[in-house]
């Protein structure tokens, strides 16, 4: 069955305009041109998603997103205006809207918000039931939008002047080279942003070999740390015939990923080598268990009470999402355990433990 979707706005044009584009893309739409007669089309029919435009006639665009959650909670709601800014934005998100978008929009765009906040809302329903995302995960897709479309104006536009520049001119080739550093870091939060909230996806999991993963994550690391090859050593063992567990692979890969780069970093200084293990515990069911240690600088004692916080770093250009996310990876989508031992100037032990099967 297609997906409903209720435009509520006053603006004749605009409405049929995106009513016209939606139903040819398979959504049936209705429109609602204020708040009476919005809360009167759902009462005959929930749709799945709400496009609610802020300035109404006869109610606040707040209010009714308010009437809305407390009596439709099931209906995932995109705030659309004219007016305010990122402080009204982030109002809206903590009331209930799960995206933000400003007019004019393109109507690309627009679809794109629209197919994001659809996987969210079946997220929800099927992790959480009826319960409301929290504030971070309502307010880092809108982040997400409205950091990358200057990003990519930055970009562009700093190709133009590479293109026409005099890079023999050395303070002019290295401050284009600082803003390049400067917009992949920035590109690089916004991804780490959105990979802390994306939704699970259970279709996306499959049976795998977590020695094959690791191979692939070590061969990653090493390529990015080439240049240090000679002071970075890595020691690996591993258990014959150690089954395979479900999981979606590129999240696993990712998690581990992160935390072999964290080990890396540990060492870029000073150097030292990396022990990477992984073994097969029958018990409880059965856990495969892999343990990574470091000899690196260690984590002030201090600071492992907030290794999983988000945004929690001491790192110079650390976003402080890493960890985060492999807990949200291990833990929370895959029903597993990961723990970080460490001590300052004596390394790091991570050991992550992953069951066979899942509940």
């Amino acid at each position: 069955m297609n997906q409903g979707i209720l435009i509520i706005d006053d603006d004749l044009n605009y409405t049929q305009i995106v009513k016209q584009f939606l139903e040819a893309r398979g959504f049936r739409v209705s429109i609602g041109m204020d708040g009476a007669s919005a809360l009167q089309k759902l009462k005959a029919e929930i749709p799945e998603l709400i496009l609610l435009d802020l300035n109404l006639p006869d109610i606040s665009g707040k209010e009714l997103l308010a009437k809305i959650r407390e009596n439709h909670p099931e209906c995932a709601v995109i705030v659309i205006t004219g007016y305010g800014g990122e402080q009204i934005a982030i109002e809206m998100m903590k009331a209930g809207a799960i995206d933000f978008l400003s007019k004019p929009i393109e109507l690309k765009i627009l679809l794109e918000a629209i197919h994001n906040t659809l996987k969210l809302r079946k997220s929800r329903l099927e992790e959480r039931g009826d319960e409301s995302l929290p504030t971070l995960e309502n307010f880092f897709p809108f982040l997400a939008h409205e950091i990358r479309n200057p990003l990519h104006a930055i970009g562009g536009a700093l190709a133009v002047i590479q293109r026409r520049s005099d890079l023999k001119d050395e303070p002019l080739a290295q401050s284009i080279r600082i803003i390049k550093e400067e917009v992949h870091h920035l590109s690089e939060f916004v991804q780490e942003c959105l990979d802390f909230v994306r939704p699970p996806n259970k279709k996306y999991y499959t049976e795998i070999d977590i020695n094959e993963v690791l191979s692939l994550v070590l061969n990653i690391v090493r390529h990015i740390y080439e240049e240090y090859s000679s002071k970075i050593k890595i020691r690996r063992t591993a258990a014959s015939q150690v089954p395979k567990i479900p999981a979606n692979y590129e999240e696993i890969k990712q998690a581990l990923l992160n935390i072999v780069k964290n080990n890396y970093e540990a060492m870029l200084e000073n150097g030292g080598e990396l022990e990477v293990h992984t073994c097969f515990h029958p018990a409880d069911g059965g856990w495969i268990e892999i343990l990574f240690s470091d000899q690196g600088q260690g984590i002030k004692k201090e600071n492992l009470k907030h290794l999983f916080t988000p945004f929690f770093t001491t790192k110079l250009k650390g976003t402080g999402l890493g960890l985060p996310i492999c807990h949200r990876i291990i833990v929370d989508r895959h029903q597993g355990q990961i723990a970080v031992e460490s001590q300052e100037g004596q390394g790091t032990r991570v050991t992550v433990r992953l069951p066979i099967r899942q509940q």
